[in-house]
């Protein structure tokens, strides 16, 4: 048996499993909105399934390191996503004349600078006790140490941030 097809197999089913878990969660908010309570439980117990499977794969297959490694690749993947992958996707999405998909891919480019920066700060405070909160925008993505008034990119009120 091939040990390098069975990790790239991992590999595969995590994106597979991570990409059914969002598409659920998806589906479950809109059967919600719509009032398909039953529906919308059945996705989201699906989507918490699909969660537990793509974990289980990338555990699995290694990819679960020290939390100073795995803050690292966090850093690498977030800088990779602001500074290259989005600004392509903001000029493709401006040339077709897609507001909406503009606006989406700002929204995450300015988020993920945000993302890698605190990433940053926790590995170089990896060390520290006092307990640290953060403050999820539910628009954009933002993340802040300190609830904001508002959201410093999208403008969202700061009272509905998620404390964690």
């Amino acid at each position: 048996m091939n040990e390098n097809k069975t990790i790239d197999n991992l590999m595969e089913a995590f994106a597979g499993e991570s990409q059914a878990n969002r598409k659920y969660l998806a589906y479950s908010r809109k059967a919600e909105k719509d009032g398909k309570i039953n529906a919308a439980k059945l996705f989201k117990a699906a989507s918490d399934a699909e969660t537990l499977h793509a974990l289980k794969h990338f555990e699995v297959a290694g990819k679960v390191a020290s939390t100073a490694d795995n803050l690292k690749d966090a850093v690498a993947g977030e800088t990779h996503e602001y500074k290259d992958m989005y600004p392509d996707f903001v000029k493709i999405a401006e040339a077709e004349g897609n507001k909406a998909a503009v606006t989406s891919f700002m929204y995450a480019m300015k988020a993920e600078e945000v993302h890698a920066k605190l990433y940053e700060e926790a590995l170089e405070n990896l060390d520290q006790t006092e307990e640290v909160f953060y403050y999820l925008c539910p628009v954009c993505g933002n993340i802040e140490k300190a609830r904001p008034d508002k959201c410093s990119i999208c403008g969202v009120p700061g009272d509905k941030f998620i404390k964690y």
